[in-house]
C-alpha cells in the first residue's frame, strides 16, 4: 500500500481544513487508517483512525469533538475534517495504514505528510 496525503495549508484559528489521503492498492479497503502529527521536536502524536468499515472510529483527547475521520473505500481515500482549528494544531499530518494492530497502531505503511499551519 502507498500512501499521499494532500490538503494541508495555512488556516486562521477556528477555521476548518480537510486533509486527504489516498491510497494505492486494492486490498486498502481490509486496513484501518489513521492520522498522525508531528512538530519538530516532539514524538509523533495519534490523531484519529479508522475501522476498515468505516463503523469504528477513535480519536486523539486533543481533537475529539472538532475532528472527524471518514473514508470512501470505493475511492481509496481517507480524510480527515477538522473544525475549530488551533494554533496548537500545526503540524505536519500523516496517514497511515494497517491489516493487524489495534486502531492505535501498529501502522505499516505511512504517507509523506502535509503541512497544516493555524495562524493565531
Amino acid at each position: 500500500v502507498q500512501l499521499q496525503a494532500s490538503g494541508g495549508g495555512l488556516v486562521e484559528a477556528g477555521g476548518s481544513l480537510r486533509v486527504s489521503c489516498a491510497a494505492s492498492g486494492r486490498s486498502f479497503r481490509s486496513y484501518s487508517s489513521g492520522w498522525f502529527r508531528q512538530v519538530p521536536g516532539k514524538e509523533r502524536e495519534f490523531v484519529a483512525a479508522i475501522r476498515p468499515s468505516g463503523g469504528t472510529t477513535k480519536y486523539g483527547d486533543s481533537v475529539k469533538g472538532r475532528f472527524t475521520i471518514s473514508r470512501d473505500n470505493a475511492k481509496n481515500m481517507v480524510y480527515l475534517l477538522m473544525n475549530s482549528l488551533k494554533p496548537d494544531d500545526t503540524a505536519v499530518y500523516y496517514c497511515a495504514a494497517q491489516s493487524l494492530g489495534t486502531l492505535l497502531g501498529p501502522y505499516t505503511y505511512w504517507g509523506q505528510g502535509t503541512q497544516v499551519t493555524v495562524s493565531s
